[in-house]
């Protein structure tokens, strides 16, 4: 008989053979595709304790485990006032996957909770730069975080319908505010549906939305507009039963932006016009 595998060794081969498709191949198809991880990285990758970051953890740890140039990862945690129930759950499930993580309080949501404007963009932009000063103090030089590929999707649209603007989620991007730090999505290319078939198939239980101020809300995006994210998740399921490519459209499209034919557009801050150089070119 063959060694009985612990629970931590079925959840990584789950991850390494059932949902080798679906999780680990999306996943280090955009660390190569979007140049996310260089020899030499020291990379705190931020967990919340919700099933994207803890499953962003894991297959972190284990490209680290199977990589052939060396990087090192730091698993952050940042309690931004978590309930009791919420702390241990994060906790237990962190031992569960073997994530050697490092904890740190703040008061995120005390301050963002007794704001009278937006406290959920507030608790979003207090979380980041606590995690980004947390990181650097560590000698880290980029934050790791887990959006997906839905979640890509949904800011595109959201940003269409209640932004008046085109904009996209990028891979990665320098932090403005940090020197020297940078931010990186290797879940970018995950789909959720791939994250809770993975969930459910290790019988595995996530904290959801620890939020104090949004107690029962269920799919918090970290200030991003939770009714307005649930109403575009609802369109696009409804649009993905007359067209089951209409997700991957969208994320091709953001690829394959064509700047000629928009009459405007806006880069590093400046807005242009068509009509510059509109007529010099006949």
């Amino acid at each position: 008989m063959g060694r009985e595998l612990t629970p931590c060794q079925l959840i990584e081969r789950s991850i390494l053979k059932k949902y080798r498709r679906e999780l680990w191949k999306p996943f280090t198809y955009a660390i190569k595709r979007y140049e996310l991880i260089q020899p030499g990285d020291k990379i705190a990758v931020c967990i919340s304790g919700g099933k994207d970051s803890m499953l962003l953890a894991k297959l972190m740890q284990l490209l680290q485990r199977h990589s052939d140039y060396p990087f090192e990862l730091v698993y952050l945690i940042m309690d931004p006032g978590y309930s009791p129930i919420d702390r241990h759950k994060v906790e237990a499930n962190a031992e569960l996957l073997e994530l050697p993580v490092t904890i740190f309080e703040t008061n995120v949501f005390e301050v963002a909770n007794n704001s009278e404007k937006s406290p959920c963009y507030l608790c979003a932009r207090m979380r980041r730069g606590h995690l980004y000063s947390k990181a650097k103090e560590l000698g880290c030089n980029k934050i790791a975080l887990g959006h997906h590929f839905n979640d890509v999707i949904e800011t595109t649209v959201m940003g269409m319908f209640y932004g008046s603007q085109l904009q996209a989620m990028l891979p990665k991007l320098h932090s403005t505010n940090f020197a020297g730090m940078e931010l990186i999505r290797p879940l970018y290319c995950v789909h959720e549906e791939s994250i809770l078939a993975w969930r459910r198939y290790n019988e595995l239980e996530f904290i959801q939305c620890a939020c104090r101020f949004t107690e029962s809300c269920a799919i918090c995006d970290n200030g991003g507009g939770g009714s307005k994210r649930q109403e575009i998740k609802t369109l696009l399921r409804r649009l993905k039963r007359d067209d089951p490519n209409i997700e991957k459209s969208i994320f091709n499209s953001i690829h394959a932006v064509k700047l000629d034919t928009m009459p405007g557009f806006k880069a590093r801050g400046v807005e242009h016009s068509f009509l510059e150089g509109y007529d010099q070119r006949g």
